[in-house]
Parts: C-alpha cells; structure tokens; sequence
C-alpha cells in the first residue's frame, strides 16, 4: 500500500503510490445516518494526499451523495478495489474481502458473540481489523469516540420522556413539548426548544408536585459532560450528594429552579470493611470489596441519568429490590424517569432488562409484574435504554467524530500491510487497536482466541 515515515515534530506522510480509501454504507438499522468521513474533510484528505475516496451510495446517510461527488469523492457501489474500508457499526460478514484492511467498531475485544462470526470470517480471509475504540493517546486515553453525543441525544430523550410521564399522570409540566432528540433536524434546533422550556420554568415554575426537582448524573465523564451540557440549557442549581437531604429536609427550595446532582464512585459506594475509608484505585482493583450506597438518593431524584462504565465485577446501583420499595408502597414515589444513557444490560440499573430504539424509546418496567411494558404506563420508572444514541444527532455526530479521524487516515493509508506487524509503519496510537493482522490475532489480542 505504501510505507509511512513521520517524525515526532513535523508528523509528515509519505506514500508510496495512489490509495484507494472505500466508505462502505450504514445499514445495520434505518436510523444509523452517521459517516466516519464527512464531505469536507474528504476534499481536504484528497488535496493533500495521494488518496482517492470512494463511497458506497446510500439513501439515509446524513451527507447525501452529491454533497462527496461535488467534492471530488467517487460514489460507487463496488469498493473492491479500495485496499482500505472504513465505516462505523459492525460489518456483515460477505462484505469482507481477502487481505483488505477495514477501520470500525467491531464490539469484538469482549468477546461478543454476536460478533464473532464476523470476526473469524475476517481471520479466514487474511483480514486487518482496526478497531476506533482501541485508538488511544500515550495516556490510554480515546481518541475516537461519541460519548458527548450519546449524552446530549441521551438528555433530550430523557427529558421527553419525563415530559410523557408527567402528562400521562395528569400533571401540568413545560416538558411535553420536548420531542425525542431523533425527531429534530439538528441538535441546535433541539437546544432552541430546551432553552424555551427553560425560560417557561424561569418565568411559571414547576407544578408543586414537582418541587424540588431533583436531576442525578451517575458519572462525570464524555458522557455525562454531554448530558448535562443539555440540562445546563434549564434553571439549575447545582448541589453536592450530601446536601440532597438537607435540601428537603430544610425546604430551602425554588419551584423555579432545577437542582443538578453529580454522582463520583466516592459518592456511590462504600468499602464493606466499616473501618475503611473509601480509596478509587483501590475500589478499581478490588470492587468486589465494595457495596452501592446508591439507595440513599433515590427517593429524593426525580431523574437519574446513568453514565457511568460498568462491568459485573462492580456493584449495582439500582436494583430491583430497591425499586420495588419506592414504587410498591402506599406514597408515590418521586422518581419518574432513569435515562439509562449506558445501556449495559441487567447491569448498573437493574430494570434495564432490553436496550430500545429510536422510534419506541422507552418502557415501564413494571414492578409489580415484573416485566418491562412500552410507553409511560405501569408502576414502576420509565426506562429511556436507547443503544444507539448518536445516530439521533447524526449531523453533529459525524462532524465531531470526522474531525479526530482525519488527522489519523493519511497514516492508515501510508502504512504498509504487506509485510510483519512489527515493520506495517502505523503510528503507536493506531497500532495498539489492530486486532486483526493479515488475518492474525496480534499480540495485545490473543486472549480473543477463547471467544472463537
């Protein structure tokens, strides 16, 4: 393909001869409209480097395909003789073919099953996987990535559905002209309504049944930045998890105010041995040392916004049981929605028994049915799980992710496929997300073989 010489200061690409880069079509659901490559930076990838950048035609994709052919993108359906595909969600498996190389989110490094199919149809046919989620700076830190619009997609839902509970129970709210973030031409356009049910809130205040209302963010990272970058668009307050009791307890509360709560694990858990002070690294290393004390806050949230990463290995924050205390006894409870923005199943939020889609958003997990119920009816919390959130801001999406990749592209196109994984010329930050090599696990990867 070529070879790749940089150096530490100028960065400077070299190629060897012309690449063929394809852009294969999204089509895993009718709502994936993002592109890794947005029209822009495919003009300036073309100018400034031997790269010609074909795609695959698409109906839905967020950038028509007039807007790449005015910038001198080709459009064609057969991407065979691009050396190098790049795309966003899983590719299915009699796309692949021999020896080429293919950037996207495979959801493999767990052990998925459902990917692996695809995964070892990619090993048999000497296949390279790069993988966006294993692109990381010297500090293991991502450099691809749509936590921010997971969060802001994931508030705007969120508030829609809290808006659709509220009315369902009969209670005035400025909430119900909120739409599903999905159904907006662009995020701005979602910001305008928030920022108007804002000031509605600003000059009438919220139904007494409502005061205070009381908003949790589990997290404080990518994703709850993005989060709460859309609920700081309403009159808030910001207060600390220890001050959530006393705000009731005291009443010193505005009907015109929003208070915003954010959760750090400190806040979360606590060390099972009572003598033991809480210490992050060590609940990182040893979690199964550590129990929730996440129960404390639910009585007083009317939404909780689940950011946070989770494995087994740590505790649940919301669980079943806890659930059934609040919404089974003889007062209603006020929590109406949890915006369960990080969707791991059955996992940190118990009730989070399915992911839902775009077009049918949330359930009611039903509590004393124990089962999960489309819609806001049912005793029990609205779920908002939707697994794919930002395809619903496609256009900002896309721009965002666009802009980090570009920078990397002329280094995957320069680099050198045909000979050792050691000599390829990717730079470290690229090398350390190949998965697959020329058809072979490479060595950060080997744990994968169990999964096959």
């Amino acid at each position: 393909m070529g070879n790749l010489c940089h150096n530490s200061e100028t960065q400077q690409v070299v190629f060897s001869m012309k690449i063929h880069i394809g852009i294969r079509r999204e089509d895993k659901n009718p709502w994936e409209r993002r592109v890794p490559l947005i029209p822009a930076h495919v003009r300036e990838l073309s100018q400034n480097n031997p790269i010609e950048i074909w795609l695959q035609p698409s109906d839905i994709r967020v950038f028509p395909d007039r807007d790449y052919s005015e910038e001198g993108a080709r459009i064609e359906e057969d991407l065979s003789s691009c050396s190098i595909i790049f795309a966003i969600k899983e590719i299915p498996v009699h796309f692949f073919q021999k020896d080429k190389v293919y950037v996207f989110f495979s959801h493999t490094i767990k052990g998925q099953p459902h990917s692996m199919p695809m995964l070892k149809k990619m090993m048999d046919l000497g296949c390279t996987l790069i993988d966006y989620e294993r692109i990381t700076d010297e500090k293991d830190q991502r450099l691809l990535f749509f936590g921010k619009q997971a969060g802001q997609a994931g508030m705007i839902d969120t508030l829609w559905a809290l808006g659709k509970r509220l009315s369902h129970q009969k209670t005035e709210n400025s909430f119900s002209s909120i739409k599903p973030a999905i159904q907006y031409a662009s995020l701005v356009e979602a910001k305008e309504e928030i920022e108007r049910v804002g000031w509605q809130i600003h000059e009438s205040g919220l139904h007494p049944s409502l005061v205070p209302l009381v908003c949790g963010f589990a997290g404080y990272g990518h994703v709850s930045r993005g989060a709460q970058d859309i609920f700081d668009l309403l009159p808030f307050e910001e207060i600390q998890p220890g001050e959530i009791a006393s705000l009731f307890e005291e009443k010193n509360y505005a009907s015109h105010t929003l208070y915003k709560v954010v959760f750090k694990e400190e806040h979360m858990v606590k060390s099972l041995d009572a003598s033991v002070e809480f210490e992050l690294q060590d609940y990182y290393n040893n979690p199964q040392k550590y129990c929730s004390v996440f129960d404390s806050y639910l009585p007083f949230l009317t939404m909780l916004v689940n950011c946070i990463f989770w494995t087994p290995d740590y505790p649940r924050f919301v669980t079943k049981e806890t659930l059934k205390k609040l919404f089974l006894g003889n007062d209603e409870p006020r929590l109406r929605v949890i915006g369960d923005i990080s969707c791991d199943i059955e996992g940190s939020v118990e009730v989070t028994v399915r992911a839902t889609t775009p077009d049918n958003p949330v359930f009611v997990y039903d509590l004393e049915q124990d089962e999960a119920r489309d819609g806001v009816e049912g005793r029990g919390p609205v779920i908002m799980a939707v697994d794919n959130l930002p395809a619903e801001i496609a256009l900002e999406s896309s721009v965002f992710f666009s802009e980090a990749l570009k920078t990397l592209v002329p280094f995957i196109a320069a680099a050198d496929f045909s000979g050792n994984f050691e000599n390829c010329g990717l730079p470290e930050s690229v090398k350390k997300a190949v998965i697959l090599y020329r058809g072979q696990l490479t060595p950060d990867y080997e744990y994968m073989k169990k999964f096959i």
